[in-house]
């Protein structure tokens, strides 16, 4: 999606460029916004940073408009500006709103029209190969058609057909314009990854293809808006797939080392390797196929028997299976590339979609037998999809520096970035020194703290249940689910409920609904979506979840009065990565737990409390059923890191304060 094409006026010299402020003034009454002193503040911190060709971290607090507080110095610089961000609903609020509105209140001073455009993965876009020519079918040769297979009467049929409707109306080919929703299957059907592309010249369709005409608007765009997954695999892969530039600003900027991480992960599932060896079966001589085939079934019986942990080591049975999985698959690999099967239907795209899998199991064995120190290795079992072997990472530090931090400006941005009352913690996981410390191939940098417009000691109250038994690894804690009754009591419902796990908001749900008038919403239960809307619509209701809703509730008023955390909500001492991340900060001298475990429950819990307080007329408080908050030694690291609500152990100052902004909200809807 663009702007509205105009041929661009040379842009001013730099000399006689528009005022900020007056820039900045436009482009908030044009959103329909109010200017704040934080908004201000970051822009000129980002005008800056991009003029000095220098790198900027900036805190801004819900409510500041951050969004303006990028696009107006970026777009006054004239440069090519990539904005990358973590979720969905920010890219759309950048693409649909902000950006349409700023650009139209700026093009008089600016006298130019920046064009922008949204830039997303290849599976996010409608494949018209796949639409018109069939799915690779992994039993026999060729191709089948999804739309004859699927009962036009069930689900898949339908969302099937609805997809062929929108292929005639659609311009941009991207999932996420297209309302409502299809399921994960039918969109697999007639959507295709990177790996398995033909590639424009190749493809029969690749005049019309709507992922090569993102890629082309982007690449006259002068902002392009993408998401942190797409930025990381620029960086990891090599092959650029963001057209080149000057400024780069990353949003939500807590989420990009764990999305980083993600991209920099590879796994091996007995279904996945089956699949590569079913889709390579049909094109590759029977000897080389049966050799793959030998590794995937010896592969399949030892992870029945896995046990989910680190592996520290790869067992010398595992080494041997991966082994002999990397071999089988680098030789089908060549006979792919060599053999060619005419009776094979549309045998491009079927081989296309071998290669792929098979290549990614080549790379993930290869990679694992390798051994990399800088590589940890574990086995994860899932209820629903059984045991995978995963490999990830053990930092993305040096990755980030040494990619992110270029000849380019970087500016990362959010409303969490400074915890423990400074910025080093989130700048070491970004690759970055202690802001001050310069030296050959360190970036320079500095964090900015912009604030908030919130008056967060009048409008909220941190309450820490020091009273409360400490949490344990197991058990209900029912002194825990005890006092979340009386505090959800006295606040008349109006409760947003963040576990440290799924077990733990069941649990909460099940013992409170036999307890409470109060409708308790479960996540899991309907769509998140869902979930949000009945939540907001009824002060009364509670909604109670896990890791999402930390971080994806905008619940404004009287909904939300009332944020309970149940613990502080550390990484699980089992969890693979965490632990190998916080034993090599140990042994490199530093402090693991700080560093690691500390870091990663200060931004949750930052998150979380950012949930409470979301407009300047919000009242209520968060309140933490975990006495180690107050008690631990860290726990003022912790506290730190929240927004400075007014600060009481006091239980009964508390359920007074609660039943007091309840009366008030009742009062005011009557």
């Amino acid at each position: 999606m663009t702007a509205t094409p105009a041929p661009s006026a040379s842009p001013a010299p730099s000399g006689s460029r528009p005022d900020l402020t007056a820039l900045l003034h436009a482009a908030v009454t044009a959103v329909g916004g109010t200017e704040r002193p934080g908004q201000v503040a970051m822009a000129e911190a980002v005008a800056e940073a991009i003029d000095g060709t220098s790198h900027l971290l900036v805190q801004a607090g819900t409510g500041t408009g951050k969004s303006l507080g990028y696009l107006v110095p970026a777009l006054a610089h004239g440069e090519r500006v990539v904005v990358a961000t973590a979720t969905l609903a920010l890219q759309r609020q950048l693409v649909e709103r902000d950006l349409p509105r700023t650009v139209e209140a700026l093009h008089p001073l600016l006298r130019r029209r920046p064009e922008f455009a949204m830039l997303k993965g290849r599976s996010n876009y409608l494949c018209l190969h796949r639409l018109h020519e069939g799915v690779p079918q992994e039993e026999e040769d060729g191709l089948f058609d999804p739309f004859e297979a699927a009962a036009p009467t069930s689900k898949l049929g339908k969302d099937l057909l609805r997809l062929r409707d929108w292929s005639d109306e659609t311009e941009t080919g991207d999932r996420d314009d297209l309302t409502p929703g299809v399921s994960d299957r039918a969109w697999s059907q007639v959507s295709v990854t990177s790996r398995e592309c033909l590639s424009a010249s190749k493809c029969a369709y690749g005049a019309e293809c709507f992922a090569e005409a993102a890629r082309e608007r982007a690449k006259l765009a002068d902002v392009v808006v993408t998401n942190h997954a797409l930025l990381a695999i620029d960086a990891i892969e090599g092959a650029p797939v963001l057209p080149q530039h000057e400024v780069l600003i990353v949003d939500e900027a807590h989420e990009l080392v764990s999305r980083v991480t993600g991209v920099a992960t590879g796994e091996l599932t007995p279904g996945r390797v089956n699949q590569a060896v079913r889709r390579a079966a049909k094109l590759v001589d029977e000897k080389v196929a049966d050799a793959l085939q030998t590794a995937a079934e010896s592969f399949e019986r030892l992870m029945e028997l896995a046990l989910p942990g680190r592996l520290e080591e790869v067992p010398e049975d595992l080494g041997y299976v991966l082994v002999s999985l990397r071999d089988a698959a680098r030789t089908v690999v060549s006979a792919l590339g060599t053999t060619r099967d005419k009776s094979v239907q549309d045998e491009d795209a079927v081989r296309k979609q071998a290669l792929a899998a098979v290549e990614n199991v080549h790379a993930v064995a290869e990679r694992i037998v390798a051994g990399s120190e800088y590589d940890v290795v574990w086995y994860e079992r899932h209820d629903r999809y059984g045991a995978s072997l995963r490999v990830a990472p053990l930092s993305v530090s040096g990755l980030l520096r040494e990619k992110l931090f270029g000849e380019r400006s970087v500016v990362l941005t959010s409303a969490t970035l400074k915890l423990g009352g400074d910025f080093n913690g989130v700048g070491a996981s970004l690759g970055l020194a202690p802001e001050g410390v310069t030296g050959e191939d360190l970036p320079e940098w500095k964090g900015v703290d912009v604030g908030s417009p919130f008056d967060y000691p009048k409008q909220g109250i941190l309450y820490v249940a020091r009273h409360l038994s400490q949490p344990g690894r197991e058990g209900g804690r029912a002194d825990m689910l005890d006092e979340l009754a009386e505090l959800i009591e006295a606040a008349g419902g109006r409760t947003l409920g963040l576990f440290s796990s799924m077990r733990a908001a069941q649990a909460a749900a099940e013992a409170l609904r036999g307890r409470l008038d109060t409708p308790i919403l479960l996540q899991g239960e309907d769509t998140l979506g869902e979930l949000i809307k009945n939540f907001s619509a009824d002060p009364a209701t509670c909604l109670f979840g896990t890791l999402s809703l930390w971080q994806g509730v905008d619940v404004p008023g009287p909904s939300c009065q009332l944020v309970v955390m149940d613990r502080v909500p550390f990484p699980r001492p089992d969890d693979p990565l965490m632990s190998a991340r916080q034993r090599a900060v140990e042994q490199a001298g530093g402090n693991g737990f700080m560093s690691v475990a500390a870091t990663h429950a200060a931004l949750l819990m930052a998150q979380g409390a950012g949930r409470l307080v979301r407009a300047t007329g919000d009242r209520g408080v968060v309140a933490v059923l975990d006495p180690r908050l107050e008690t631990a030694r860290y726990g003022s690291f912790l506290r730190a890191s929240l927004p400075d609500f007014w600060y009481t152990t006091n239980r009964n100052q508390v359920r007074r304060s609660l039943a007091a902004i309840d009366a008030a909200a009742k009062a005011e809807n009557r």
